[in-house]
């Protein structure tokens, strides 16, 4: 996990380093800037970049409410990092096509008109980075909407028709996301009634000490049938047992490789949950879906929250009606996706693998920037039918 941990952050890092100076470099370009700017620009990116590389352990070190305005104000940043480097690479696209034009005409462009249209264009490219970071902004920071969602299942009892789950997932709890919010969140799956509710991972980003009373609004959560959770990556970076124990002090009922059978009637389906995909570094944790599978009625349904949709081979291969994940977030701000993809074989929406259904939420909250583009937050109704 540690291994892990630290070559994460030096790509990150990286990535973070190349993009900053890819932003310079072009705005220097573009904007023709002197020497003075350019000073005053590398100065500009090189705190920020600081800010960035530091901003998980400042978030940690600090109080929530001291922390939050300077990380709200730094991962936006983030977020206008990503716009004005897919922008300014657009640019790049129609600068690139015009010297291969200028390649193929008999006469040579006039110089002047040349470092006129760079100039436009780079106004241009940071125009678009703007919209496409306010759009995005708006686009993170809005209500959260209600997807819904039916999901046919061969095996679902006729009276069982109609059965409707509400999952959340990656709600990231922590540096920019408070216990107001989850308060919304919370009475909105309030008033869909719903008979289940599942917590696909990912609640929180900080521990127990410092967000207990922002995910105490999970004690008010009401469903027919429970309230169950299964854990995400982002809990072993912030202590999952703590986190399980708060959990259960506030009625959410964890799965750890375990399942129960829900019954309403005559009729019966299982729900099942195992830890996250990558937690078998941690000790005393694992997914083990033979445990949670384990002299299971074969008739019987069977619903597997699991964090990451990676799992559902394994769904597959062991019967499982319909596995519900998040992780991915759908990419949060295009084109992270086709990034995401390399890692998960399912970004978003409904999925068939053999008899196994799958469904990947896009989430709830956020994380880093709060922000979303092409990637719209959810609370996912599910409904069941026979």
């Amino acid at each position: 996990m540690l291994l892990r941990m630290l070559v994460v952050i030096s790509v990150a890092s990286l990535i973070l380093f190349g993009l900053h100076y890819y932003v310079y470099d072009r705005l220097v370009r573009y904007l023709s800037l002197g020497p003075t700017e350019q000073r005053a620009l590398k100065l500009t990116l090189g705190t920020l970049y600081a800010l960035l590389w530091l901003a998980m352990p400042f978030s940690r070190v600090l109080r929530l409410q001291v922390a939050r305005p300077v990380m709200f104000g730094v991962f936006i940043w983030l977020g206008m990092l990503v716009m004005f480097s897919i922008a300014l690479f657009g640019g790049d696209l129609a600068r690139w096509t015009l010297a291969l034009i200028e390649r193929v005409r008999p006469t040579p462009t006039d110089p002047t008109r040349r470092a006129f249209l760079e100039r436009t264009l780079g106004f241009v490219t940071l125009g678009l980075g703007g919209v496409l970071s306010g759009y995005s902004l708006f686009e993170g920071l809005r209500r959260v909407a209600v997807k819904r969602v039916s999901v046919s299942l061969s095996r679902l009892p006729q009276s069982l028709s109609g059965f409707r789950i509400v999952q959340v997932t990656d709600l990231h709890v922590g540096p920019t996301i408070d216990g107001r919010w989850l308060q919304q969140v919370v009475d909105q799956i309030n008033a869909l009634s719903p008979d289940a509710v599942a917590i696909t991972g990912d609640l929180i980003d900080a521990p127990v000490s410092v967000l207990r009373e922002h995910v105490a609004p999970l004690q008010g959560l009401k469903a027919a049938h429970g309230v169950y959770f299964v854990t995400g990556n982002h809990e072993y970076y912030s202590g999952p047992d703590e986190w399980i124990a708060e959990l259960g002090r506030l009625g959410v009922r964890v799965l750890r490789n375990e399942r129960v059978t829900v019954r309403k009637g005559d009729a019966a389906i299982d729900i099942a949950g195992i830890d996250d995909h990558h937690s078998g570094s941690h000790p005393g944790h694992g997914p083990d879906l033979p445990r949670a599978m384990a002299q299971r009625d074969p008739q019987r349904p069977v619903v597997l929250l699991a964090h990451q949709p990676i799992a559902v081979h394994e769904a597959a291969a062991h019967g499982v009606d319909l596995q519900l994940s998040g992780h991915t977030h759908g990419g949060q701000i295009y084109p992270w996706r086709y990034l995401v993809r390399l890692q998960q074989p399912f970004i978003a929406g409904l999925h068939r693998i053999q008899s196994t259904m799958l469904y990947v939420s896009c989430g709830t909250g956020y994380w880093g920037p709060p922000m979303r583009l092409g990637a719209p937050a959810e609370i996912t109704e599910l409904t069941l039918v026979s």
